[in-house]
């Protein structure tokens, strides 16, 4: 039978041996534990190729003597080994170059109360369930047709995390979450071309996952979608991004206003806090306590409170994501973004994709990327793609071998249209964006 996670009282027991230890040496610290349980399996041809059982935990935790700053981390959560690990981050403090912006985060920002979110839904999945889920999932994509050469992977996994932070200003707090998944990736063959597709599902809650046989479906029609597929000549056109691939552009503006690129002076909105980036139709809004969200957290990884607040609001940066050293270097506010941004949800103008698609009338609809040709310090933006063009509102034929190219400031204060498709697998929920024009790079 598969143990039981330490509890958060547990953890935070633990985390207290650690700042009381560090108390002794005359240090500051900040301390982190995390556990997890987890499941992942995976089949192919009918056989299993993956079964694994996981299980981990860690404590980290960061010292400060004055401004010298060491850390130090052990998988060993006894009295003795976690003093051990202690006095080793104190002795690489004691080393240290004093850091004039090294330092715990302001207490006035810490989460001293925080919400249940609702994070926590274990599933109860044996090994042999998790086996019939994944074969579902395959038998459902290999009758797709006769052009599904093989299943790549269906694959299912449940996962249960812990996370406890505390520190020796008095903070205290800790919650468990899951994520649970199917996936499958098939591959397709017509006339000795061959193309790979792929779907998944992914929640809190095992409940709210899609059917293993709605995603192995979804996977060989995408597959099938892309046979066929042809290279186009250089041109410029309009350019969609289906909503999966659009969180990309989202994430590549969260990169550009997280602080340590902006205090590094390597992303091209430095210094574009308060003025307008996108148009005036779009808005982003970070919701961190939404109930079972992927990207919901009571507070983020220094303590800090997590609070929703508008990113962007008709088309103007509000603000950027710091955390206390990045903020400290910057001389801001810190934002509550230790460990990244938390649920953006992306506002819309109420048209679904069949609509984007017939505004858009003859262009690029891009469904996969590869590469990542991006430079956050210019914004230029040029990526391997795919997808299918477009012919007076409707999908003509499948493309492949072509780049995109333009730059991620004009991409973004020229975008046309942003959809109501939210793709809400993860921690942005954003539809599918329409951009005038992109630069094709192909035959």
């Amino acid at each position: 039978m598969e143990q039981p996670l330490i509890s958060p009282d547990q953890a935070l027991l633990v985390a207290d041996h650690a700042i009381n230890e560090a108390r002794r040496a005359g240090a500051a610290a900040a301390v982190a534990v995390s556990a997890g349980s987890g499941l992942s399996i995976a089949v192919r041809n009918g056989e299993v190729e993956v079964l694994e059982q996981q299980r981990d935990k860690s404590l980290g935790i960061t010292v400060y003597l004055g401004q010298r700053k060491g850390s130090a981390t052990t998988t060993d959560f006894s009295a003795s080994a976690v003093a051990d690990t202690v006095a080793a981050a104190v002795q690489i403090a004691r080393a240290a170059e004093a850091d004039p912006y090294a330092g715990l985060i302001d207490p006035a920002m810490l989460a001293l109360e925080y919400p249940d979110l609702d994070l926590d839904h274990p599933w109860a999945l044996s090994a042999e369930e998790g086996i019939a889920l994944a074969l579902e999932a395959e038998a459902a994509a290999r009758e797709g047709g006769a052009e599904i050469q093989q299943v790549d992977e269906a694959a299912v996994s449940r996962y249960q995390g812990l996370r406890a932070y505390a520190d020796s200003q008095g903070f205290r707090g800790a919650y468990r979450a899951t994520r649970h998944g199917l996936s499958c990736t098939v591959v397709g063959a017509r006339d000795g071309a061959m193309q790979r597709g792929y779907w998944f599902t992914s929640a809190r809650r095992a409940a709210d996952l899609e059917p293993p046989a709605i995603i192995g479906r979804r996977a060989a029609e995408r597959t099938l979608a892309k046979l066929g597929a042809r290279r186009l000549s250089t041109r410029k056109a309009p350019v969609l991004f289906e909503n999966r691939i659009a969180t990309g552009l989202i994430g590549h503006l969260l990169s550009a206003v997280s602080g340590g690129n902006l205090y590094r002076e390597a992303s091209f909105l430095r210094g574009a806090a308060g003025t307008s980036i996108f148009p005036s139709f779009f808005s982003i809004n970070e919701q961190p306590h939404l109930p079972r969200g992927l990207g919901s957290a009571p507070f983020d990884s220094e303590g800090a409170r997590t609070v929703a607040r508008p990113l962007v609001a008709a088309g103007v940066l509000n603000g950027y994501l710091l955390d206390g050293y990045s903020a400290r270097r910057l001389e801001l506010p810190p934002t509550g973004h230790a460990g990244g941004a938390h649920n953006l949800v992306v506002s819309d103008q109420g048209a679904d994709f069949a609509g984007l698609l017939r505004q858009m009338d003859t262009g690029l609809l891009v469904t996969d990327l590869m590469g990542f040709g991006v430079n956050l310090l210019t914004g230029d933006y040029s990526r391997g793609a795919s997808g299918f063009w477009v012919e007076r509102g409707e999908l003509a034929y499948p493309v492949e071998e072509i780049t995109i190219a333009g730059n991620l400031r004009e991409m973004f204060a020229g975008l046309v249209a942003s959809g109501s498709d939210l793709e809400r697998r993860g921690s942005v929920h954003c539809g599918s964006l329409l951009l005038p024009e992109m630069t094709i790079a192909g035959e």
